[in-house]
């Protein structure tokens, strides 16, 4: 039997979407880009997220591992690409503004933004 989804553009509207329209299921546009990104995020340490071409700069993020080389070392010790800064590390879901004494530690999402660095270069400074 064919089902009928309906892409909805904006999640709070979903509501309008139903079998009395001939819709059997409302799916959020953002949907299959939230999939899209957690695949990308899962399958590497390091993904470039966002590129703000107006400012000429890319927000990069890079997970630090068990196996990372820059786990347990303290932010004032990376050596982090030309043009590069740390936006904010997360720690346990919460952003933590980067402090030079703070140590990295396994399961922190490090997000940096870069005029030059290549997703490449991030994975060379911290993996």
């Amino acid at each position: 039997m064919p089902r009928v989804a309906a892409r909805v553009n904006e999640g709070e509207n979903s509501w309008l979407f139903t079998s009395h329209w001939g819709v059997d299921v409302a799916v959020s546009t953002a949907t299959p880009l939230v999939s899209l990104i957690e695949e990308a995020t899962g399958a590497t340490d390091t993904v470039a997220l966002l590129r703000l071409s107006k400012a000429g700069v890319e927000v990069i993020e890079t997970v630090i591992t068990t196996r990372s080389r820059t786990a347990g070392a303290p932010l004032s010790d990376l050596v982090l690409p030309s043009g590069t800064v740390i936006a904010t590390v997360m720690r346990d879901g919460q952003p933590t503004a980067p402090e030079p004494d703070m140590r990295l530690r396994p399961g922190d999402e490090v997000l940096l933004v870069s005029h030059r660095a290549t997703e490449q270069d991030v994975q060379s400074a911290f993996q």
